[in-house]
């Protein structure tokens, strides 16, 4: 497994900046931190004929593929546009994310 360190992470609201799906924006539901890519809830949907078994019925379904993380930007919590993250020490030396355009902590 890779020690790759990103600033974005599971449950963060994102939008894609690139891609078939620009300007679409979800919740980040899965990361795969080894491949440096995320599945974002709702973005990047593709379709797999499956084959029946037991559990569940055959058929094609629709699912979300993984997407490159350098695709995606945290969606500021005051202006729910892009933005870039940083990081501030709090008084009590806890590390917290913040958005850069407007300081707002995340």
């Amino acid at each position: 497994m890779s020690n790759d360190k990103y600033k974005i992470r599971k449950g963060d609201d994102v939008i894609v900046l690139t891609g078939k799906d620009k300007g679409k924006s979800g919740e980040i539901t899965e990361m795969m931190l080894s491949k440096g890519r995320a599945i974002v809830q709702g973005v990047n949907m593709v379709k797999r004929h499956t084959k029946q078994t037991q559990e569940n019925e055959g058929g094609i379904i629709s699912k979300e593929a993984s997407i490159h993380i350098s695709n995606l930007a945290l969606k500021d919590p005051k202006t729910r546009k892009a933005t870039k993250v940083g990081f501030k020490m709090e008084k009590d030396g806890t590390k917290i994310r913040i958005s850069k355009s407007s300081g707002e902590a995340i």
